[in-house]
């Protein structure tokens, strides 16, 4: 299969649980398509109502631009390259971390992407259910 089904989903927001476990943080983790669809979303026990969006349009913003998150928000500070980014699809862009691209034989197939806690806590959660992909 060439995209992310929803089984490669099931796994990818195990193994992000998983991490979010570890360090103690209850997190929303979202799984997009190629199109930047949502293929599965879950919400841990405890984890903030706000963020359920957030985590979906992290994913669909790492797919959409093909880009860590986390990365396009140092390149969209003012006087950068996108600055105003995040204003633009009808505000369904995040600049912070939490959203990876997922790639299949190198070309990006589909994105994860989780709020919570702290970027920083966000972004291992992601890059450990990436790493499941």
């Amino acid at each position: 299969m060439a995209g992310v089904s929803l089984a490669d989903a099931r796994r990818i927001i195990a193994a992000a649980e998983k991490k979010a476990a570890e360090i103690k943080q209850p997190m929303n983790i979202a799984v997009a398509d190629e199109g930047g669809n949502l293929v599965s979303h879950v919400r841990m026990d405890g984890a903030w109502l706000g963020s359920i969006d957030i985590s979906i349009k992290k994913a669909y913003t790492a797919r959409a631009f093909d880009i860590a998150t986390k990365d396009l928000a140092t390149h969209s500070q003012s006087g950068s390259q996108f600055f105003g980014i995040h204003v633009s699809n009808d505000g369904k862009i995040m600049i912070f971390a939490g959203g990876i691209p997922l790639k299949r034989d190198g070309k990006v197939v589909g994105a994860i992407g989780v709020s919570g806690g702290v970027g920083e806590q966000d972004q291992a959660v992601a890059e450990a259910g990436a790493a499941a992909f």
